[in-house]
């Protein structure tokens, strides 16, 4: 028999840990190759980590939600035949045969030890009045001894999670704010509010903000937690709106020779290369050629610095079958032709709906663009994807009454129309040239060559 250590594989060059989201094998559970052993998490991605050899899952090195960095052993699987498996509880038994009787004894007595000491430490002490704050018993018997009243407890700032107040803070308090009292027999000691908190601004200012509301629950109401890359997604979409100062700009866009185009072709195409061919190709196209006639559009902002993007990385925001969004990246999307952007686009949105994406693929972008129109929008005014500075949103295309210019004069006609929706970080980009950047794609898109080729 032998064990094969499964190790955290490398995900990318800024990935040097991930966590442990579930494990999908339980130890005994027979592995085939390539077969999905544990789920990882990123703050980018969700992925499943596969087994390299055939064997039996024999250990978990971690448990869920353990942190677990690049290179460690997550699992190791028994490679080989089962009756080599040493049979462990007889292993055991020999062992407390063998133990002499004085070692055990002094096991005995160190524990019970352990537990007497656990039992002092932990043990509860009341204090009466109501609060939402928690207090561990430890620090409850330490203001007991300290003759530090629950009202004057409900002062001490707390540097614990979720603002507990921990042994440290009710210590610190006593050294300079409570002086310990007289003992008394049978008399609970009072401590006045006022005298034992120290008079100083530095105090005031210490003191935690009240807590916020709590949003009322009516009955029937269902409360649902959120997810942990639902909780990433909002963290990043205010930080965005707090960090960057956004503006938009709006530009409608006649499609209609694109429209007719794809008809066209989108048959042959999809028998000859095995891809559809679909809108999107062509849309990250002629946001490839904008960014390349406008290059201060691909740029990020350090500080009072911007720093100028050699690559262009387009970001294609893709909705997930759980609600939740992810925007894998395609890189160097200006040096792929028309064939490549809809082979790597669609290899990327059917990986992203099927959790497969790897870490470094939702990585380094330099522009986004979301395709609000998938679901009806005809424009939106999407979030800046930090550190990036600016974003585009693909309306719905519609069919519309328009009005046509030609040499013969105007007259009224169906056309196939949509809106572009820029948003981009005013800090560092102008009206000027966010507004240009949006009349450069949509001109390439009205430019387009009904006779093009692919």
């Amino acid at each position: 028999m032998s064990k094969f250590e499964l190790k955290l594989p490398r995900m990318g060059e800024s990935v040097a840990e991930a966590t442990l989201t579930s494990w999908l094998k339980e130890v005994g559970d027979t592995i085939e190759m390539d077969e999905a052993i544990f789920e990882i998490a990123t703050d980018k991605v969700d992925s499943e980590v596969p087994s390299e050899v055939d064997g039996i899952l024999i250990e978990k090195c971690f448990n869920i939600d353990d942190i677990v960095k690049v290179g460690q052993t997550v699992a190791i699987i028994q490679v080989g035949d089962d009756e080599d498996v040493p049979d462990v509880s007889n292993t055991v038994n020999e062992v407390e045969e063998q133990a002499p009787e004085p070692v055990l004894e002094e096991m005995v007595a160190v524990a019970e030890s352990a537990v007497v000491q656990a039992r002092a430490e932990t043990s509860t002490v009341h204090l009466s009045g109501a609060s939402d704050r928690f207090y561990s018993p430890l620090v409850k018997n330490i203001a007991k001894e300290e003759g530090i009243s629950f009202d004057v407890l409900e002062t001490i700032p707390g540097t614990g999670k979720d603002g507990r107040v921990t042994k440290d803070d009710i210590l610190s308090f006593v050294k300079t704010g409570v002086t310990k009292p007289v003992e008394q027999v049978g008399t609970p000691v009072k401590v006045d509010v006022q005298d034992s908190v120290p008079a100083s601004p530095v105090a005031k200012a210490d003191t935690p903000s009240p807590e916020k509301p709590k949003m009322p629950i009516s009955s029937g109401d269902e409360v649902i937690p959120m997810s942990r890359m639902g909780k990433l997604i909002a963290k990043h979409m205010t930080d965005s709106v707090s960090t960057s100062a956004h503006v938009q700009s709006f530009i409608e866009v006649d499609v209609t020779n694109i429209v007719n185009w794809r008809n066209k072709l989108k048959d042959a195409f999809f028998k000859r290369e095995g891809e559809k061919l679909t809108f999107t190709p062509i849309f990250m196209e002629a946001v490839a050629k904008a960014l390349k006639k406008y290059p201060m559009m691909n740029v990020s902002v350090d500080g009072d610095t911007v720093i100028k993007k050699k690559n262009i990385n387009i970001g294609m925001a893709a909705a997930l079958p759980d609600g939740n969004l992810i925007v894998p990246v395609i890189k160097n999307a200006d040096q792929l032709n028309l064939v490549g952007m809809a082979k790597v686009i669609n290899d990327l949105a059917n990986r992203s709906r099927n959790n497969a994406l790897k870490p470094d693929e939702v990585q380094g972008g330099t522009y986004t663009v979301t395709n609000v129109g998938t679901f009806g929008s005809v424009f939106g005014t999407p979030i800046i994807n930090q550190p990036q500075v600016g974003i585009l949103a693909l309306g719905a295309i519609r069919k519309i009454p328009s009005v046509i210019e030609t040499p013969e004069g105007d007259f009224i006609g169906i056309r196939s129309k949509m809106y572009l929706s820029h948003s981009y970080d005013h800090r560092v980009v102008n009206g000027a040239l966010g507004s240009m950047f949006a009349k450069a794609v949509a001109d390439y898109l009205e430019g387009w060559d009904v006779n093009r080729e692919i």
